[in-house]
């Protein structure tokens, strides 16, 4: 991880398109402002973590009812053999 040192006002630069400045610094707080094109997402990382998450149980979701339809499939061709 780089760690930086900025004040009030000050920017950083991220991948000659993603600007970070610092508007705000109030006790433990920082404000912060992002210029980013518009097809770069940006998230707070806890709003993130939780995205990622419900993504997760949909395809797990989504997964396990492929898998039961393809086992009942299996078992209902199965029966017909017999």
């Amino acid at each position: 991880m780089l760690a930086l040192t900025r004040k009030k006002g000050e920017s950083l630069v991220i991948n000659n398109n993603i600007v970070v400045t610092i508007l705000e610094v109030r006790g433990d707080q920082v404000k912060v402002g992002i210029t980013a094109p518009k097809e770069v997402p940006i998230y707070r990382e806890e709003v993130y973590v939780q995205i990622k998450e419900e993504n997760k149980a949909a395809v797990d979701a989504e997964g396990m009812k492929a898998l039961q339809s393809l086992i009942e499939r299996k078992s209902t061709k199965k029966v017909e053999e017999k």
